[in-house]
């Protein structure tokens, strides 16, 4: 028996191996890869912690002709979708992403939930949420951003 991974998120990506690569700088480690009968890398398995990530490719896998794959194909990429996980270093994290192009949609700030975070858009169109809780957040800030934003 395996030790599968209690979460888990598939992404479609032109490139596997280019965005396998750059989602290993997120801390991601290889688990392992299938390839086409061509050769060519159609899927990339790769774990960090409980979170195993599925990165597909667009074109290659043996997925259904249907609507859905047709719309997936065609993009935008996890439109309405935004994957967050906790990083020991917002800033680190979110340089590493504009580095390797990803658009920083959020520079790190402090939230008045109590937590630190950076949101990015990476290269292959996912949205992400980069976070570090808040040793000592403060007590009635979130109160206050609440009466602004519904005000």
């Amino acid at each position: 028996m395996t030790d599968e991974a209690p979460f888990r998120i598939g992404l479609r990506a032109e490139d596997v191996i280019a965005a396998a690569a750059f989602y290993e700088g997120l801390g991601f480690e290889q688990a392992g890869t299938m390839c086409s009968p061509a050769g060519r890398t159609i899927m990339a398995i790769l774990r960090r912690g409980d979170l195993q990530l599925l990165v597909d490719a667009l074109t290659g896998m043996p997925f259904p002709d249907s609507e859905r794959e047709r719309v997936t194909v065609a993009g935008p990429r996890g439109l309405g979708m935004v994957i967050g996980i906790e990083v020991d270093d917002v800033e680190a994290t979110a340089n590493y992403c504009r580095s390797a192009g990803c658009e920083v949609t959020t520079e790190p700030v402090d939230a008045p939930w109590g937590e630190r975070y950076a949101e990015v858009l990476d290269p292959y169109g996912y949205a992400w949420k980069f976070f570090q809780l808040l040793p000592d957040p403060p007590q009635d800030s979130l109160r206050s951003a609440y009466d602004s934003w519904f005000a």
